[in-house]
């Protein structure tokens, strides 16, 4: 693969024809490119919660394109038989990860279409939930690009920038979220710094946000999760970039565990710390990070994996949730496609919605 190879992938692609959501099993990464062809609603269900799909809007975007295959091929001669199918695909591909936003947003979205035209013919339902599947998809190339235009604003030629995790084009549709500001700038001849968390432990950052950069020409150096407080003292980070998998309406944010860490060392070096995300993976609902339900994760990714044998004690207690939660006082920003979010985040969130239903 060469460097423009990265920018033109697709991570998430629905194949009419062979009737499959294409995606770049993201748990092969570096080592290995692999694309999936899922046709079955367990392989999709599968896909999501052993992240080899991943990255808040990639997953919305890949749960559209499931559900709508899935839908099409329900065979029923009135909608209620229809729906009644049709919603039990979409609780179950909802189970997959109960934390992010977009995965239930995508859904609901899609649900909406189904009930919204059940006095149609389901032919011509179907065909309005492709056509809401590919809106879906569109939106988010769109989204992620202004996003990155106003995550620009907020960096120059030559910063130091740490990132968390993996919220890029691997983690989008194109471009990415907390790492569309770099993409834009690189193809405008501007240079940057990356330093990227590892993100134990399933290590999205050494494999993905490392992988991405550096086949985008970027000047990357990864470090061990521990390693952020002294690149800061350096002096080495000008502002930190991460992304976001939910956001409550007093702006605290969710976000893979270590985030939150991240966020309490950037305000003690007085380092801007900026979440990069889409409106959609604003929840509005939620009044503070407290009532989201953290995803608890299998041991064995502590325990045993990437190693060829296990370096846990048989026996010991493992605690492995996938997200934590950043205190909104942390954080300097919230960048959308509508603009840049800021204290206090009541507010702010507030108007950036009704931009987004002008």
């Amino acid at each position: 693969m060469d460097k423009k190879d990265i920018m033109s992938y697709e991570t998430v692609e629905l194949d009419e024809q062979e009737n499959a959501v294409i995606i770049l099993d993201q748990t092969k990464l570096p080592n290995e490119i692999k694309f999936l062809h899922l046709k079955n609603q367990e392989d999709m269900w599968q896909a999501i919660y052993l992240l080899q799909v991943r990255g808040a809007p990639a997953i919305g975007v890949f749960a559209a394109f499931a559900l709508y295959l899935i839908a099409k091929d329900i065979h029923a001669d009135t909608w209620e038989t229809f729906y009644d199918s049709f919603h039990k695909a979409k609780e179950y591909l909802n189970s997959s990860r109960p934390t992010a936003v977009n995965l239930s947003w995508a859904l609901n979205r899609m649900e909406k279409v189904a009930i919204e035209n059940k006095n149609k013919p389901i032919p011509e339902m179907k065909a309005l939930l492709l056509a809401e599947s590919k809106k879906i998809k569109a939106e988010d190339i769109s989204m992620c690009r202004r996003i990155g235009e106003n995550g620009l604003t907020l960096i120059k030629d030559g910063d130091g920038i740490l990132t968390h995790c993996n919220a890029g084009q691997l983690a989008t549709s194109k471009y990415g979220t907390a790492l569309a500001p770099i993409h834009l700038g690189i193809e405008r001849g501007m240079n940057f710094r990356v330093f990227c968390d590892e993100t134990r432990p399933l290590l999205q950052g050494a494999r993905l946000s490392a992988f991405e950069l550096m086949m985008d020409g970027v000047d990357t150096t990864v470090i061990c999760d521990n390693m952020a407080s002294q690149v800061m003292k350096n002096g080495w980070v000008n502002v930190v970039f991460v992304g976001c998998d939910r956001v409550a309406a007093n702006g605290d944010v969710c976000n893979k565990i270590g985030t939150s860490g991240v966020a309490i060392l950037a305000k003690h070096y007085g380092i801007p710390f900026y979440v990069l995300g889409s409106t959609s993976t604003i929840d509005m609902s939620i009044k503070s990070g407290e009532e989201i339900i953290i995803e608890q994760r299998p041991p064995e990714e502590v325990t045993d994996m990437w190693y060829k044998q296990r370096m846990v004690p048989q026996g010991v207690k493992v605690y492995n949730p996938a997200f934590d939660v950043v205190d909104h006082e942390l954080i300097t920003g919230i960048v959308t496609e509508y603009g840049i979010a800021r204290p206090p985040y009541t507010e702010s969130l507030k108007a950036i919605f009704l931009k987004h239903y002008l």
